[in-house]
């Protein structure tokens, strides 16, 4: 079992790698084998609805998102760490997210994820919300914790000093290790995931 942990921040050892180190502890220690995924500071561009992933199976952008995907066809179980910006994610893990789950959305479906979001004061709550919506797109069971997935300080060292945020990330690793052991030996047990049908309309119109 794999779980791949993103780090949504421009700074690969902040404030969110504090949250995601500490959520990766505890799925090691259960076993399951963690990998962090770091989006980088290159520039990113937008997806700009050419739809040319139907054609190619891929972003055509052929970039860190593409990579991701890759990965994440592998993985068994997911984490998206991201700052708080203006109460939302970083703009650059939304660019991210949109991109790898419009491309390649067939890797993340069915896998459990979680959000975890890092803040000063406050966003937290509705920057959790924006990221949870991609996972219940994609039929992802959503791992929660002890309180909402949130850490808070300015600096990594304040961070560390969050005592309950830290217990939230430990746990979420905790949740999602034994999430992950039930949904390997269910389907030991010939229990696999529904095959969902999909209608797409324009509300009420095909």
């Amino acid at each position: 079992m794999k779980v791949l942990l993103v780090n949504g921040s421009s700074r690969k050892n902040g404030c969110t790698s504090v949250a995601l180190n500490e959520v990766a502890r505890a799925l090691q220690e259960d076993g399951v084998e963690t990998e962090t995924f770091f989006i980088g500071n290159e520039a990113l561009p937008d997806c700009i609805a050419c739809r040319r992933c139907r054609e190619l199976g891929h972003c055509v952008f052929d970039d860190v998102v593409n990579r991701f995907v890759a990965k994440a066809k592998e993985a068994d179980g997911f984490v998206f760490g991201s700052p708080v910006y203006f109460a939302h994610p970083s703009g650059r893990l939304l660019t991210f997210m949109d991109r790898a789950f419009y491309s390649g959305g067939t890797a993340f479906c069915f896998k459990p994820a979680a959000a975890v979001l890092s803040a000063r004061r406050a966003g937290t709550t509705a920057s959790f919300d924006v990221i949870n919506k991609y996972f219940t797109i994609c039929s992802m069971p959503v791992v929660s914790s002890t309180y909402w997935n949130h850490v808070y300080g300015t600096e990594p060292e304040q961070v560390a000093e969050d005592k309950e945020g830290l217990m939230t990330m430990y746990n979420i690793g905790k949740n999602m290790a034994w999430m992950l052991k039930c949904l390997a030996l269910g389907k030991e047990k010939g229990i696999d995931h529904p095959d969902n049908e999909k209608i797409l309309t324009n509300f009420t119109r095909p």
